[in-house]
């Protein structure tokens, strides 16, 4: 499939999710009618709508789904035709108890809610092909259909299953991974604390313990959660791939859902689509933002997306749920295209009346067309529709962090070593460094190609496989620069130790070896004292390596703590590149100068632009496009090169004034003058 093939249109495609069976009849003309005012051109359809298509079983209604889908065509408006498979009816549960998902301590979960169903029920996965088949039946040919959007949000709510079905469905999947009890047994560490299996029949979930589950067994289990979930959407999207040739994929929730691994979920389908939503508690959200975008066009292989979901204003599942003040939603939708999205979508169209979410927001607000809310909205549909030359180009990176959901997955679990450790915050805080930097991240997976990228960072490499470690050392071999951050390279695909001890699979690499870890208590902190280039004392906290130097350079030295004395960020030439390694908690701050030394070795020029102001390239056959948006209160000026401003057409010389709280899409000829991402 070619980077635009996907949306038959040369435009950005504009729109959301739209629930009328909420409405009476009527009220679907106005909503087609201010559709078209709007600029909507695609909407996703039928995503909750099993108990209308399949009222009873076997019994099918698609009366109502004919009319809908003959309206939109005839308005204009295509259509990305869901399997509602998140939201199984009453009916089912009913007739299929067995099929309800069981929670980690033993709790049934009931009906009345959406994704209530046990990924590894066989019916439940028989259910789901019929009516999936059913509408592929029916709608293949519809000529308002352009896409597939099997299930939604995979994962959520329900990820981990504890039924006998899961269960079951558990020790099959052992038995193909390790061939036998004694695969197994060795590969979990069976022989501490008793653990070790005799009969197959005996191995289960990791359900509720007295103390904390067998790590490995829990690591596992979240891999087979993940596979069972892509099960599910594998099963779906053949049976519609028998039956029609549009498109199919599913939305992520890229940064969101821990419990799907995207590396692989992103080879399933035929267009990655991605659902983001702010997060209210995190004052500067639109750097969480851009780390998913990043994320999700990284996954998609570099390939443009679809932004399949995000909010016009609040939310309504959060314990404060902030509504977006005046511009900020143009700014995430912009933020979204300048990093790869070639849609632009919302949930959900018309707000709801009733049920859980009816505090949501929505394109089409309760207070109506004269609200804040829809005059945003018309406006964005305007703007996209000045933007459609942007669609199909790209984004380039030179800068890589590494993402791999498996370590994840195991640094989370229990009895780490300290609770104020966790993936999530070093790679925000890294993530943040190099934003404020002004470069351009792709998230890459430690066994990937890395060649192309002058600088990989390494902020949460807990569990690292020795061929994952190959390669990074073929990588800073070859003239590339890595940058390690602590507890990294700890433990193997078992989450056993590695032989020769904590970072052993990179000690070549790093020049060193970590002979102990030093977690610092609560609220304790200790100084560095940085020595390359101008001196200047660091503080860092929560953690400390006792590490014994094999070459590596000392940087910066702790000053006090628990490691006084010894070296706390160090540099080790290897081969034709560089390896640098930080053994304690820096803040974003105090990332500073450390990355400021390593993009000399690296040669990354960051772009130096103004406090909170954004500026990503899209590289496109015949024009770069330039998107540059200013999340600060003041007034900017950003060197962006010569070229037309595309949102207002006015010409631009070099340099480019950018009131705060505004975006710009600058056209330029391509490799123009201006940042370097």
């Amino acid at each position: 499939m070619s980077d635009t093939s996907w949306f038959p249109r040369e435009a950005i495609a504009f729109g959301g999710d739209y629930n009328p069976e909420q409405w009476p009849r009527e009220v679907w003309d106005e909503d087609v009618a201010l559709m078209r005012e709007a600029g909507v051109n695609l909407v996703s359809v039928g995503i909750f709508s099993w108990a209308l298509l399949e009222p009873r079983e076997g019994e099918h209604d698609f009366a109502w789904l004919d009319d809908l889908l003959d309206l939109l065509h005839r308005n204009g408006i295509a259509v990305d035709l869901g399997t509602p498979t998140a939201s199984p009816p009453a009916w089912f549960f009913h007739a299929h108890p067995e099929a309800r998902v069981v929670t980690r301590d033993g709790t049934v979960q009931g009906f009345g809610s959406r994704g209530m169903a046990s990924p590894s029920s066989p019916a439940y996965r028989e259910a789901a092909v019929r009516i999936a088949s059913a509408l592929a039946d029916r709608y293949a040919q519809h000529p308002a259909v352009v896409m597939w959007h099997v299930h939604n949000e995979y994962g959520a709510p329900v990820g981990e299953d504890f039924s006998p079905a899961s269960v079951a469905a558990f020790r099959a999947w052992l038995q193909e991974r390790y061939g036998s009890l004694d695969g197994l047994n060795a590969a979990w560490g069976t022989a501490f604390w008793g653990q070790r299996y005799a009969e197959w029949e005996h191995v289960g979930a990791p359900a509720a313990t007295p103390s904390v589950a067998n790590p490995a067994q829990r690591l596992d289990f979240a891999r087979f959660t993940d596979h069972q979930l892509r099960a599910c959407f594998v099963a779906e999207r053949d049976a519609i791939k028998a039956r029609a040739t549009q498109p199919v994929t599913t939305n992520f929730m890229a940064n969101e859902c821990a419990t799907t691994d995207l590396w692989a979920w992103a080879r399933e389908v035929d267009v990655v689509a991605n659902d983001h939503y702010l997060t209210a508690a995190d004052e500067r959200g639109h750097v969480g933002l851009a780390l998913a975008a990043d994320l999700t066009r990284s996954v998609a292989g570099g390939r443009p997306w679809i932004l399949m979901e995000h909010s016009t204003s609040a939310v309504n599942w959060q314990p404060r749920n902030v509504a977006k003040r005046p511009g900020e939603m143009a700014r995430n939708s912009l933020t979204h295209l300048g990093r790869g999205a070639d849609a632009v979508l919302f949930f959900q169209w018309r707000a709801s009346r009733s049920g859980a979410e009816k505090f949501h927001s929505a394109m089409l607000p309760h207070a109506g067309t004269t609200s804040r809310v829809w005059r945003e909205v018309t406006a964005l549909g305007a703007d996209l529709g000045r933007l459609a030359e942007v669609r199909g180009s790209r984004v380039h990176a030179d800068v890589a962090l590494l993402w791999d959901t498996e370590s994840f997955w195991a640094q989370d679990l229990e009895w780490r070593p300290s609770v104020d450790v966790t993936h999530r915050e070093r790679v925000r805080a890294y993530y943040e460094r190099l934003w404020r930097d002004g470069l351009t991240v792709d998230m890459a997976h430690p066994g990937a190609d890395l060649s192309g990228y002058r600088l990989v960072v390494a902020p949460a490499s807990y569990l690292l496989t020795q061929a994952s470690a190959d390669n990074l050392r073929r990588y800073v071999a070859g003239g590339g620069t890595l940058v390690v951050s602590f507890f990294s390279g700890v433990v193997d695909e078992n989450d056993a130790v590695h032989p020769g001890g904590f970072g052993a699979p990179l000690r070549d690499v790093l020049g060193l070896t970590v002979e102990e870890f030093l977690p610092l208590r609560a609220g304790d902190a200790a100084r560095l004292l940085w020595t390359w280039g101008e001196e200047r004392e660091i503080v860092a906290d929560v953690w400390a390596d006792d590490i014994a130097l094999e070459g590596a350079q000392v940087v910066a030295s702790y000053l006090d703590g628990p490691a006084a004395g010894g070296p706390a960020v160090t540099r080790n030439r290897f081969g034709d590149g560089t390896a640098w390694y930080v053994s304690t908690r820096l803040g974003i701050d105090e990332l500073a100068p450390v990355l400021a030394a390593v993009y000399d070795d690296a040669r990354v020029v960051p772009p130096g632009h103004a406090h909170d102001v954004e500026v990503v390239t899209r590289r496109g056959a015949d024009a770069d496009y330039v998107v540059a948006l200013n999340h600060s209160g003041d007034d900017a000026k950003v060197r962006l090169g010569d070229g037309v401003e595309l949102l207002t057409g006015t010409r631009v010389a070099g340099a480019l004034d950018l009131p705060a709280g505004a975006v710009a899409v600058v056209r330029r000829p391509t490799g123009g003058d201006g940042p370097q991402e």
